[in-house]
């Protein structure tokens, strides 16, 4: 029969090295962890901004430096891309460079609640498949009509390019977006493009990812614009040596567009487009929930009426 080994044998010594061992072991996990999850935070948040482009200051600006002209923008402006600035939706657009000008059944029922951005992956596959490469889509894309009287924001804006910083948001790609506004002689308004990813692989079919992953319930799998918009405004908080931007403004049609507008304050105003989605889901929180809803609401059937308003606050 063993003896039981007493306190102070080898035996006992190496088993409380073994124990001692094995709580460093937890401890560096732990360390790990915190390591891996401050790294993933940060690794996440240059992702969410990969796409951000800050073009060439204006004229006038180039003295004083463009970066530091930015940061002393007073206003904030968001715009959505697809039925806001265009007439159309863009994924529906492209399509048109389809053979026929439309998809099988086959593939239109592939399609699943919540997650369109993987099939309009599959309907760009398609059509690489049936020989549809860059040009028959730039041709499409640089046809889509932009929306009534959204023009004469972009006049006003440009006027007064020291007082607004001007962003696109869009669960479009990044392909169309810039393809549209180059072709619109735009581009350069926008400080920064939050899209979906898109680009050409080696066989010429257009390739597109998801934007980013969230938890939100309201918002498609690959893009909530509410969190894309919070951390936008924290990055550039911290970047203008935390002074806020004195009010936002943002202009928008969809239910993506509804889910930031939640968070805009008193001060701030949300142009949704005139009974399209975010406008009625709007009118159904401030009737539901009366004054949850903080943001001052201005909708909108043609861009001439966000020229108006806008004009008028800056001549206050």
């Amino acid at each position: 029969m063993a003896t039981k080994a007493s306190p102070g044998t080898p035996r006992t010594e190496q088993q409380a090295a073994g124990r001692r061992a094995a709580r460093v072991g937890v401890q560096i996990a732990r360390q790990v962890q915190r390591v891996t999850a401050v790294t993933h935070e940060v690794t996440m948040r240059d992702v969410l901004f990969k796409c951000c482009f800050v073009p060439r200051p204006p004229p006038g600006e180039e003295e004083h430096g463009g970066d530091m002209a930015a940061n002393h923008k007073k206003f904030l402006i968001f715009f959505d891309f697809d039925e806001t600035i265009i007439n159309e939706n863009s994924d529906n657009s492209v399509v048109r460079a389809a053979p026929g000008q439309k998809l099988p059944a086959w593939l239109r029922d592939t399609y699943r609640e919540g997650h369109y951005n993987e099939y309009m992956g599959r309907v760009l596959s398609y059509m690489g498949d049936q020989g549809v490469r860059e040009e028959g889509l730039r041709t499409i894309i640089e046809k889509i009509p932009v929306s009534p009287g959204v023009p004469s924001i972009f006049s006003l804006l440009r006027a007064h390019h020291d007082l607004f910083e001007v962003v696109l948001i869009s669960d479009s790609n990044m392909y169309v977006i810039e393809t549209w506004l180059q072709a619109a002689g735009l581009r350069q308004l926008f400080r920064c493009i939050l899209t979906n990813p898109a680009s050409f692989d080696a066989r010429g079919y257009l390739v597109l990812k998801p934007y980013h992953t969230h938890a939100c319930q309201r918002c498609p799998a690959n893009m909530c614009k509410q969190k894309i918009v919070s951390e936008y405004l924290r990055q550039r908080q911290e970047e203008r040596a935390g002074r806020p931007f004195d009010k936002l403004f943002y202009v928008g049609d969809g239910a993506n567009d509804f889910c930031p507008s939640v968070i805009f304050g008193p001060a701030d105003t949300v142009f949704p487009r005139h009974d399209y989605p975010m406008h009625k889901l709007i009118k159904e929180m401030q009737q539901s929930q009366p004054g949850s809803f903080k943001a001052t609401v201005v909708p909108w059937q043609s861009g001439e009426v966000i020229a108006t308003y806008l004009k008028t606050f800056l001549d206050r």
